[in-house]
């Protein structure tokens, strides 16, 4: 499989680039290689490419995850049809007098995904049920190992009593009237100089089902479907963020055709000791003013045990030492990022009267003139 290009050079557009900037970019493009204007060999595939560029940069959380992982970590996560989920481009194209509304979509939302998947936005998703989302919330140690979690939800599931039709056993089913038995209905709308184009969504009288029972099935009251207790495990891989997703095909809610997916949104609780910044782990170390002056070896928390290093004498109150290796791994499996430690001085507030004989004896060899001696002519 080719490589990918990059999602902002398909589009012309800096890395930094604004909403706006994005958008003037993308209708430019689409206007120029939207196949039904532009019959040049190429300008198919030319236009897929920009609307998938602008799918996932319009979008402030594909975005962030498509600016820290690259495509290779960005595609693991996303499928073709989760680029697109939410996608707006109505409010691309509106400026240009396209007319939108109705149950059915945008028709030039309509033209992208006819373009994409090979049919309206209704034809893409016809017989596919709903995707639930999963909030889940792990430990930051969790996080730096990775880990199993079983999950449990109640979901629906297709009824056992009538395999999901919603026909009592041993009624008549005929062919739903409104929509002809396809399980769906079509709009057809008038785009200027576009022409026309035809909407597809599901039918409201049978669902998409595309039949109706004589008897309504007693178990789920002809809705097809019963609600189910449900337990998954999921292994969460090591070095997720708070904002990472997984996605588990068909475990969703059913459809006539297929089942939804699963979205598991990971949340990573706050740690009491350790703050992390990325790949690295941030954590305070308090010291005492003998340990600073006279140096000493120390030995501190690490999210894989513990650790010891030297402080050298002469420490400073907020010196920040390094731990080459002891942060997260990186999420791609390319190492770990680094720990740093960040040492604060402690001042003593119970001494003895030899200890402050001693301390009184090094102030006064540390500091012979005063404070300030000499920061002022």
């Amino acid at each position: 499989m080719a490589e990918k290009r990059d999602y902002y050079d398909i589009l012309g557009v800096a890395r930094n680039a604004t909403k706006d900037q994005l958008k003037d970019a993308y209708r430019t493009l689409a206007m120029k290689y939207h196949p039904d204007k532009n019959k040049e060999a190429g300008a198919e595939e030319r236009f897929k490419e920009i609307s998938e560029a602008y799918a996932v940069l319009s979008d402030d959380e594909k975005r962030a995850s498509y600016d820290q992982y690259g495509h290779s970590g960005f595609d693991q996560r996303y499928s073709q049809e989760d680029i697109f989920r939410n996608a707006n481009f109505e409010d691309v194209f509106r400026d240009f007098g396209f007319s939108f509304g109705g149950s059915g979509g945008s028709p030039f939302e309509d033209m992208i995904f006819s373009s994409m998947f090979g049919g309206g936005r209704g034809q893409r998703s016809r017989g596919k049920g709903a995707d639930l989302r999963y909030d889940l919330h792990i430990s930051l140690e969790e996080a730096a190992r990775g880990v199993s979690k079983e999950l449990a939800f109640k979901r629906n599931k297709k009824c056992g009593a009538c395999k999901g039709l919603g026909a009592e056993p041993g009624s008549k089913v005929a062919a739903c009237q409104k929509c002809g038995g396809q399980g769906q209905v079509r709009t057809v709308r008038r785009m200027g100089a576009f022409g026309s184009f035809t909407s597809v969504g599901i039918c409201p009288s049978c669902n998409g089902k595309g039949a109706r029972p004589s008897r309504a099935c007693r178990e789920c009251d002809g809705s097809g479907v019963t609600q189910a207790d449900e337990k998954f495990s999921v292994d969460i891989p090591a070095g997720v963020d708070t904002g990472s997703q997984l996605r588990l095909e068909g475990l969703g809610e059913p459809g006539s055709a297929s089942a939804g997916d699963l979205y598991v949104f990971i949340s990573v609780k706050t740690h009491s000791i350790f703050r992390r910044e990325g790949d690295d782990i941030f954590i305070e170390a308090p010291i005492g003013f003998s340990q600073a002056a006279l140096g000493a070896e120390i030995e501190v928390p690490t999210l894989s045990g513990k650790a010891k290093f030297t402080i050298p004498p002469g420490t400073q109150t907020n010196t920040v030492f390094r731990l080459k290796g002891e942060g997260m791994p990186h999420v791609r499996g390319r190492g770990k990022g680094d720990q740093l430690i960040r040492v604060t001085v402690r001042t003593p507030t119970s001494l003895s009267d030899k200890q402050k004989k001693a301390l009184a004896d090094l102030g006064d060899g540390e500091f012979k003139k005063g404070v300030f001696d000499g920061m002022f002519r």
